[in-house]
């Protein structure tokens, strides 16, 4: 059951990350996502629904345009190829569960606001706020059915101490840190509470160490310096998804350490 459940959602994560590549191209420049139809930015032809299969269409078309044979950047099979492995990694973690759902538009959340962040340097409401909304709402259906007290306790829970933390961090530094990346730290401690409330930590800690070692490899071998702005949204991202598919390992990790050396 649980290889039909992972083989379902990775099909899923294909077909969603091909909507996802439409949130990422017109959420920054505020057009609709639902119409009108996508078309080729070159010759402003509509693709059609068999040039629009997720990874497929783009192999079969050799990246152009089937009407004037304009390239078509890899970054859209790439999104739905990452949509895919992304949930077929969170439903082995999470199996048939009733909160799978909800993973999974959290999951899709983070990966579009990754992209956009790093197009534009901005994490827009128009994403940030469905995705908290659909995924706090996917989570008290999980709760309600499952009777999951301490479950929805700890999303709460763990939704204001991130908000808290990083509000915190932009009120200090709001130059360093965007209130996008607040918005974002919200949604992400109430996703990663849910599964325990320890993994919130986590997944901050390892945001900050990955955009630290990001960092410092841009400055090194990059040619950057220290003003230079790095979009912080895809290392919250990251972190949150490591934490979500390997928080447990971490924290064993962290307690044996202690254990013995304590």
């Amino acid at each position: 059951m649980l290889a039909f459940v992972v083989g379902v959602s990775f099909v899923l994560g294909l077909l969603v990350g091909s909507f996802l590549n439409v949130v990422i191209h017109r959420v920054p420049r505020g057009e609709s996502v639902v119409s009108p139809r996508s078309a080729c930015p070159g010759c402003g032809t509509e693709i059609a629904s068999r040039d629009n299969v997720p990874v497929v269409s783009w192999l079969a078309l050799r990246a152009r345009c089937r009407s004037c044979s304009e390239p078509i950047s890899a970054r859209y099979p790439l999104v739905e190829l990452l949509t895919g492995v992304i949930f077929a990694l969170v439903a082995a973690r999470l199996g048939l569960d009733w909160a799978l759902p909800a993973f999974l538009v959290f999951s899709a959340g983070l990966i579009a606001l990754s992209v956009i962040d790093l197009d534009t340097y901005l994490l827009p409401k128009k994403v940030v706020y469905p995705t908290l909304f659909s995924t706090a709402a996917l989570l008290l259906v999980a709760g309600a059915v499952t009777r999951d007290v301490r479950g929805l306790a700890e999303a709460a829970a763990g939704g204001l101490i991130a908000f808290v933390i990083f509000y915190a961090i932009h009120f200090a530094s709001p130059k360093g840190m965007g209130f996008g990346d607040v918005r974002l730290s919200g949604v992400i401690g109430m996703a990663l509470g849910w599964i325990e409330l320890p993994l919130v930590g986590v997944g901050l800690f390892l945001a900050f160490v990955l955009a630290t070692i990001v960092g410092v490899s841009l400055m090194v071998f990059g040619g950057k310096s220290r003003k230079d702005k790095v979009p912080f949204g895809p290392f919250l991202a990251s972190g949150a998804m490591l934490a979500l598919l390997v928080g447990d390992k971490v924290l064993e990790l962290y307690e044996r350490y202690f254990y013995f050396n304590g």
